[in-house]
């Protein structure tokens, strides 16, 4: 029978601005388990920075993962822990930097009840909490990765389908697996141009299961519509080949069509879209309707 674990956001708990295969698991759950994880946002303030800009709250390790497994994350629910948020500008950062050599912070209010954020002038914006990074522990010859750049162990991967209700597989590449979360989004349009969305804090319940039947080397998600492959690289055009590719493998293995009907296909059915623009590594997830590949 599966048990369920809580994790809270004390500092013992979290871990700023990077991942790393030697950090010690603050739990250490059994496949098929549940957790619920508690997350922060803030700046230096609240914890000592090593690499990155995330206050991250983990790692949860599941016992028996090894390098070549993947990790099923059903995330079961997400709430928001505070009626505020903040978004900002600052100097060198965002998409387009050269137009904006400024430092701007909006705060915005969020009715928890409503489900709406309000802008500074007033407006409401309907709310669509998710977590910004999600991932496992790097291959440990990387050493301590900045939380910064998403990579093939996901981290600050931005993307906003990832709501309650949906599931993200993440490749495994050290014992454990070793699991964190944190970078709370109240909502984010996709590119998250300015590079920050509406950033609070919230925890996620989560349940972890081991997939040692799943071969991938990139990210995937499912949603109740969809299923999504990503990739990220310096360059948006790389990106965008990775993450085709990826779907061009899913295709094959859903719909059983080779690689050349498969590519076809994709580019009657499949969505290319942005992830986000300003991570360094930027993102693009291609979108592929469950209706076609489940049918």
């Amino acid at each position: 029978m599966s048990q369920h674990h809580d994790v809270s956001c004390t500092p013992e708990h979290c871990h700023w601005g990077f991942f790393d295969s030697g950090l010690k698991p603050v739990a250490t759950l059994a496949s098929g388990d549940t957790v619920h994880i508690e997350c922060v946002s803030g700046g230096p303030e609240v914890m000592p920075p090593e690499l990155g800009a995330h206050i991250l709250t983990g790692p949860v390790a599941v016992e028996g993962a090894e390098p070549g497994d993947v990790l099923e994350i059903q995330i079961l629910s997400i709430d928001l822990r505070q009626n505020w948020g903040y978004t900002r500008i600052r100097p060198l950062a965002g998409t387009i930097p050269e137009d904006f050599p400024i430092r701007k912070t909006w705060h915005s209010g969020i009715d928890r009840q409503r489900g709406v954020m309000t802008t500074p002038w007033g407006l409401e914006l309907e709310l669509a909490p998710f977590f910004g990074v999600m991932g496992v522990a790097p291959p440990p010859v990387y050493g301590a990765c900045s939380s910064i750049q998403p990579r093939e162990f996901g981290g600050n991967m931005d993307l906003k389908e990832l709501v309650a209700g949906t599931t993200l597989y993440l490749p495994v590449w050290a014992p454990g697996a070793l699991f964190s979360v944190g970078d709370g989004h109240g909502v984010q349009g996709d590119g998250e141009v300015c590079v920050t969305a509406l950033e609070t804090a919230l925890a996620g319940t989560f349940r972890l299961i081991l997939r040692k039947d799943l071969k991938f080397g990139l990210p995937r998600a499912e949603t109740p519509t969809h299923h999504i492959t990503m990739a990220f690289n310096e360059d948006l055009d790389d990106a965008a080949k990775d993450a085709l590719r990826e779907m061009i493998k899913l295709i094959g293995e859903k719909m059983k069509l080779p690689p050349d009907d498969a590519y076809m296909f994709a580019s009657l059915a499949v969505d290319m879209r942005v992830t986000q623009l300003v991570d360094g590594n930027k993102g693009i997830h291609a979108m592929l309707p469950k209706r076609y590949a489940d049918a």
